[in-house]
């Protein structure tokens, strides 16, 4: 059973940047394909960006493109997301989750992802 805690929210002005850490354990991580998906007030979860198991993929929402860049350390089970030019519509819970998927699925599941952590809070202020 593998566990994943998410850190790195807080508060941010419009423009600025945060990094995202999730840390697993409790599991083979380099076996998992690993997500970032969010959850803004009174909307659905959202898929936001994904990392093959080996790191040679990723893939991101339309709406990140250019802007948010995830990575991942096999080393220290911690896969990563690094957020620039955050827009005040980038505010909700953030959470990574792991797969054992192949990435062309990952990208499109809010809910089939094998393990959840329990998310960090980013608010961006306009």
């Amino acid at each position: 059973q593998m566990q994943l805690v998410e850190s790195g929210g807080g508060l941010v002005q419009a423009g600025g940047s945060l990094k995202l850490s999730c840390a697993a354990s409790g599991g083979t991580f380099s076996s998992y394909a690993m997500g970032w998906f969010r959850q803004a007030a009174e909307k659905e979860r959202e898929f936001v960006a994904a990392i093959s198991w080996s790191g040679g993929s990723t893939h991101y929402a339309d709406s990140v493109k250019g802007r948010f860049t995830i990575s991942r350390d096999n080393a220290k089970n911690t896969v990563f997301l690094q957020m620039n030019s955050l827009k005040f519509e980038d505010t909700a819970v953030y959470h990574c989750a792991a797969g054992a998927l192949p990435l062309s699925v990952v990208v499109n599941t809010t809910s089939g992802m094998d393990y959840w952590g329990k998310g960090t809070l980013v608010t961006v202020s306009s």
